[in-house]
C-alpha cells in the first residue's frame, strides 16, 4: 500500500499583517472614536506592553495568549557564508504562547468548522 502525499494549499510566504494604523482605523470605524485618539490608544497599549516586557513582566491577554521575555544562553555560532565560528552573546528574547481558544480557533478555521 503505498502511502500518497498529501495536498496543502500554497499560501503566499508574505501574508497580509494587521498594523497598527489599521487596528486605529478598526477604533475609529467600530467605536466611534476620533482618529487622533484610536492612534493614541493603540500606541498607549503597545507602549504599555513593551514597558512590561522590558520590566521582564509577562503580559496575559485572555483568550489571546502570553508573550513573556526569556533568556536564552551564549551559544556558538557559525557564519554560513565563510563557514567561521562566531561565539552569540546570551540575550533576552520575547516569545508568544496562543491560548488554548486561540489556539481552537485556528483548528476551526483550519478545518472548515468541521471538528
Amino acid at each position: 500500500m503505498s502511502a500518497e502525499p498529501m495536498e496543502l494549499p500554497v499560501q503566499s510566504l508574505e501574508a497580509p499583517a494587521l498594523t497598527k494604523a489599521q487596528l486605529a482605523d478598526l477604533l475609529f470605524e467600530q467605536i466611534g472614536l476620533n482618529k487622533r485618539e484610536s492612534k493614541d490608544m493603540v500606541d498607549a497599549f503597545f507602549d504599555l506592553m513593551a514597558e512590561r516586557l522590558v520590566e521582564g513582566e509577562d503580559v496575559k491577554l485572555s483568550g489571546f495568549g502570553n508573550f513573556q521575555v526569556r533568556m536564552k544562553a551564549p551559544r556558538p555560532g557559525r557564519n554560513p557564508r565563510t563557514g567561521e565560528l562566531i561565539p552569540i552573546e546570551a540575550r533576552r528574547v520575547v516569545t508568544f504562547h496562543a491560548s488554548s481558544k486561540l489556539k481552537e480557533q485556528l483548528q476551526q478555521e483550519l478545518l472548515g468548522d468541521k471538528a
